[in-house]
């Protein structure tokens, strides 16, 4: 405002501005100050095929990581009038927004975790389809580990991936100005006293939430029954639309939420259920502790795995498997690969997306296994939503074994991560 002001009165050439887009906080001394949301702003005035965009020099480097476009950053309006008069700037740092890799963290790996294979098994499905993912178990059997490591199995995020998070982080002011791209998939950890807004974003000005600062990323909700009932049913729609809409009187605001959801749980208050040796929770009480969660709500969490307490004398026994880190993040990208050719035009990224037509074209059923699942389907009593994220794990477990046919073996495995909830929770 402050310059269009003065190309109004004359002080400025008009001419100079026209190629530049002006974002930024103005002081009343004259100096500029940094704001939030600036990679938003720079992305945006490439799309309007502006030269330069000026910003507060502390924002200049987060504003470079923009390609196509020279961002110029100054400490004030007279800085910026000078290089709007002369067209000179102080080039500290290069244009070609990019930044130094940072270092990947691989302090955590699979192989750490001893007597549990079938949760890394499931947790390499869900991976490898962006599947949901409950663990359920007694304290101290390895939930949150496996959940801290998923990251590590992950591809890295791509050059796309890495402008959709760092947009979500610079609005939400949590983009250091030193940083610029974020480079690592995002893991948010939120604590179970958070609020619903915090979770899925809201405020008197909207920001993004948790399940927005977790897109393309996992959202680990730890403790999961002792999240308010009320903050939980809210995460269902921006799960199933993979977007949040927060609408207020001047506007509407969107914020994707694309994430692979991880939650860990114990059975019961105490945690020990159904060990009666150790569980001294009633039956009643049991029911209550575990009703917090509703049937919507864990239907559109496609894999359940049970997480069993290991024998000491086993875990001294147990060796570390071929199933570390490396080796499940090889099954993993190799799937996302396959996914990648055959959703190819489609829209769709993941086996986790299928819905309707697509479903039933890619997730085809041969007579023995449509069989299996209309027993299941019956047996279980199974949802119609439950049925369809069965199909979506086979297809997925298919993937990883590089077969383009559902087998038996596929579908029993998408099953079982049925039966597991269906234990604990009912029908």
């Amino acid at each position: 405002m402050a310059v269009a002001i003065l190309a109004a009165l004359g002080i400025l050439p008009e001419d100079s501005i026209k190629e530049c887009s002006f974002v930024g906080e103005l002081a009343l001394d004259g100096g500029l100050r940094a704001i939030n949301g600036v990679l938003s702003h720079v992305i945006l005035a490439h799309e309007l095929n502006k030269k330069y965009c000026v910003v507060p020099k502390e924002n200049v480097r987060e504003g470079r990581a923009v390609s196509g476009i020279m961002t110029v950053g100054f400490s004030s309006l007279q800085d910026v009038m000078h290089f709007l008069l002369t067209g000179e700037f102080e080039e500290e740092i290069t244009s070609t927004g990019e930044q130094a890799d940072a270092p990947q963290a691989q302090t955590l790996d699979f192989s750490e975790i001893l007597g549990q294979e079938a949760v890394k098994r499931a947790a390499a499905v869900a991976s490898a389809g962006m599947h949901g993912l409950l663990m359920i178990g007694p304290p101290g059997t390895g939930k949150t580990l496996t959940a801290k490591r998923i990251p590590t199995i992950l591809p890295p995020l791509t050059p796309k991936e890495q402008i959709e998070c760092s947009k979500i982080h610079s609005v939400a002011g949590l983009l250091h100005p030193e940083d610029g791209l974020i480079k690592l998939r995002p893991f948010r950890s939120p604590h179970h006293t958070v609020s619903a807004s915090a979770l899925v974003g809201g405020g008197v000005v909207p920001r993004p939430g948790e399940m927005s600062l977790a897109h393309n990323g996992v959202l680990f909700l730890d403790e999961l029954a002792e999240f308010p009932k009320t903050v939980l049913e809210v995460m269902r729609q921006p799960l199933e639309d993979q977007r949040v809409v927060i609408s207020r009187v001047h506007g509407s605001y969107v914020f994707p939420t694309r994430v692979m959801l991880v939650c860990a749980m114990n059975p019961c208050r105490c945690g020990y259920y159904p060990d009666r040796s150790r569980c001294r929770c009633s039956e009643a009480e049991v029911r209550q502790y575990l009703s917090r969660l509703s049937r919507p709500l864990l239907d559109r969490i496609d894999i359940a795995c049970e997480v069993p307490r290991v024998e000491a004398s086993k875990l001294s026994e147990a060796k570390a498997s071929g199933m570390d880190s490396e080796t499940l993040k090889r099954l993993v990208a190799d799937a996302w690969e396959i996914q990648k050719e055959r959703y190819q035009g489609t829209g769709i990224l993941f086996n986790s997306q299928l819905e309707g037509k697509r479903l039933r074209k890619y997730c085809q059923l041969g007579k023995e296994e449509q069989a299996l699942l209309s027993e299941a389907f019956e047996k279980l009593e199974l949802s119609a939503r439950a049925h369809d994220r069965i199909l979506k794990v086979a297809r997925t477990a298919a993937d990883i074994d590089g077969s383009e046919k559902i087998g038996m073996k596929h579908l029993s495995e998408a099953i079982s991560y049925r039966t597991a909830d269906r234990k604990f929770f009912g029908g």
